[in-house]
């Protein structure tokens, strides 16, 4: 079993940044994609942005320049690293992980966290 707890959420003003972490424990030799989920208010849930085993990210069009995603192994903690935020992005973000890409958003979930930006 693989257990992720997600930190890092909260109020910001618009333009602020904001990082989220998501440490995994157990077992997490299953993991070799991760990424980050959010969902806002009457929308489906999205995915925001994904990294593999050996570090290639992938982030969705509308936080392109805005969002990083990192994973640092030795903590078996990914990082979420939003700058210049919107409003728009204001939702609850959640952390995924799986043994494939094809699987992420199947397999394993952590808690979500609520992520507010003011304008």
């Amino acid at each position: 079993q693989v257990q992720l707890v997600v930190s890092g959420g909260g109020l910001v003003q618009a333009g602020g940044p904001l990082r989220l972490s998501c440490a995994a424990s157990g077992s997490i030799f299953r993991l070799n994609v991760l990424g980050w989920y959010r969902q806002a208010p009457g929308k489906q849930r999205e995915l925001v942005a994904i990294i593999n085993s050996v570090g290639s990210t992938n982030v969705a069009d509308s936080v392109n320049g805005r969002f990083t995603i990192s994973r640092d192994n030795a903590k078996n903690t990914v990082y979420l690293q939003m700058n210049n935020l919107k409003p728009e992005d204001t939702a609850v973000y959640y952390c995924a992980a799986a043994k494939e890409r094809r699987t992420l958003g199947s397999e394993y979930w952590g808690q979500g966290t609520q992520v507010t930006v003011s304008s």
